[in-house]
């Protein structure tokens, strides 16, 4: 089998594309491929679909291809450019990869797999791209997922930030709940951030929103409450939160009374720091006789509010 043969079979091309020609450097472990056309072959307008004969060329592109056992390929192709009545000079589409990209669909498809199973500079080093390149693989990934994506109504949605780099940089993510998938990332957390999430949805889905989950970050509260429907009755915020935000105040009261019975000369709150944080279950036995009334009642509001978030309303309720 001629070497050009070879190489349409693997890169499955098909009329009126075919492979002219083969370039094998064995210094450099790479294989060149070079896909051309038939000067009279007709072509389908990018934006409506017409057929029209071929304009021009773009200029001579290169995209990464699958390695040929160790040697890295590239393949070569001048991409044709059509006339179209409604749209003008447009440049049309090729089998072999997406707009824009400067790989092949089965190397993309190759590095998403790598990429799902490694962090971001393993994948570099197997592959043998720039971290750069990664990323771009990555978000085009995404890109395609959502547009295949079909329009549901996500009943509980849960909506976090991730630091994304140093230097306070973070990200908003909104996950469903239910189905464990992630709906949407946006730079930063500011309250636009959330509230772009909300505005590509249809009344019907925003409608269909029975529980927004959060923590206490007042963007994220008020992008919900201007968008949701009855978001007052369905913001819940996580357990994880609220709880820090009990055990802070029970500490500020520790602290509080602490200083009070020093200035009395009383130790008796001297290296409980930790003991309040306890949950109640926790509570070393030999402590649990200790009578410390301001701290003890903040203390047993706490735990009072851990019973709360624990309670289920039975479903007659």
């Amino acid at each position: 089998m001629q070497d050009t043969l070879l190489y349409e079979y693997l890169l499955g091309l098909k009329s009126p594309w075919s492979v002219s020609r083969v370039n094998l450097d064995v210094k450099e472990q790479r294989v060149d491929v070079w896909a051309e056309h038939p000067d009279n072959a007709a072509w389908a307008c990018p934006q409506c679909s017409k057929t029209l004969p071929l304009y021009d060329h773009a200029e001579e592109r290169t995209w990464r291809h699958l390695d040929s056992c160790q040697f890295q390929t590239h393949l070569h192709a001048r991409i044709p450019r059509v006339e179209c009545p409604e749209h003008g000079v447009v440049q049309v589409g090729v089998p072999w990869a997406g707009p824009r990209s400067r790989f092949t669909l089965l190397f993309e498809r190759l590095a998403i797999d790598v990429l799902s199973q490694c962090d971001v500079t393993g994948a570099t080093r197997i592959l043998r791209i720039s971290w750069d390149e990664a990323w771009g693989l990555m978000q085009r990934a995404v890109k395609r997922g959502q547009e295949r994506k079909q329009a549901k109504v996500v009943r509980r949605i849960g909506v976090d930030e991730k630091a994304a780099a140093k230097g306070h940089r973070y990200l908003t993510l909104v996950c469903d709940l239910d189905d464990g998938t992630v709906e949407h990332i946006a730079e930063d957390r500011k309250q636009d951030s959330l509230a772009g999430y909300y505005a590509g949805l249809s009344e019907k889905q925003l409608n269909g929103i029975e529980a927004v989950a959060m923590d206490m970050w007042q963007p994220y509260i008020q992008a919900t409450l201007a968008k949701v429907p009855g978001a007052a009755g369905k913001i819940v915020f996580d357990r994880f939160h609220v709880m820090g935000y009990i055990g802070k105040a029970v500490d500020t009261v520790r602290r509080q009374e602490h200083q009070e019975l020093m200035a009395s000369g009383d130790e008796m709150l001297k290296g409980s720091k930790h003991l309040w944080l306890y949950s109640w279950e926790n509570v070393p036995e030999w402590k649990c006789d200790l009578e410390m009334k301001p701290v003890a009642v903040i203390f047993n509001d706490k735990e009072l509010v851990r019973l709360l978030i624990h309670f289920n309303l039975p479903a007659e309720f």
